[in-house]
């Protein structure tokens, strides 16, 4: 039996996230928000959780965040439709609250499948809950506009776009993090794919990311 596509695995994910009942933030939603973009996006975003535009449109990034990504996706130089976006956590929390523990645990296997799927060179965490995946114990303030090479991927950590919304003084700091951090993170990962030091995973498989969903990632060097 031939192995899936990208595309394939990413759309089996999908639907078992619009059917998945794994924590209880599926009760009281509208959709589920598996996310979207290129299934061989070179560049991944992980945010945190739905929020109400995304719960209605079953889309990630929609509202005033989201329209405030598109601004700094285009800092970097990059398009939406060229990357994939995606949260940690796949349905809405009550009132927008952040996410428990052990719902980021039910939704876990969903994202390691689908960062298996797309093999980014690049992959960006919004926020403190989708960077705690790759930086575990570290705090966003002091590591933001870093990247690392975390199990074989470079990771770039990135304050969530609606914290400027909430903070106008961050507006210009996610700008000049987006416009410096990820050129020079696709640009080292470029180069490390070359040398064959850039890690790789089965598009359908996700088991390199499955099997270390409960251990911290390696943290093997900082640029």
């Amino acid at each position: 039996m031939p192995e899936e596509s990208s595309a394939e695995v990413l759309a089996a994910v999908a639907g078992e996230v619009q059917a998945c009942t794994n924590c209880d933030l599926y009760k009281g939603t509208q959709h589920g928000v598996p996310g979207e973009g290129d299934a061989h996006a070179a560049v991944m975003f992980i945010g945190e959780a739905p929020g109400f535009n995304e719960d209605r449109q079953g889309r990630p990034f929609v509202g005033q965040a989201g329209g405030f990504l598109g601004e700094l996706l285009a800092a970097a130089g990059l398009r939406r439709e060229d990357v994939f976006i995606t949260n940690v956590v796949k349905h809405r929390p009550p009132n927008n609250r952040d996410p428990l523990p052990e719902e980021i645990s039910a939704c876990a296997r969903s994202l390691s499948r689908q960062i298996a799927a797309i093999n980014p060179r690049v992959i960006v965490t919004l926020g403190r809950y989708s960077m705690a995946r790759f930086f575990p114990g570290a705090t966003i303030s002091r590591i933001h506009g870093q990247y690392k090479l975390v199990d074989g991927r470079v990771v770039v950590a990135m304050y969530h776009p609606a914290a400027a919304l909430h903070q106008q003084s961050l507006r210009q700091t996610l700008l000049d993090d987006f416009a410096a951090a990820i050129p020079a993170a696709l640009a080292h990962a470029t180069q490390l794919a070359a040398e064959g030091k850039l890690g790789t995973a089965s598009p359908a498989s996700g088991k390199a990311d499955d099997a270390k969903d409960d251990e911290p990632p390696q943290q093997l060097a900082l640029f």
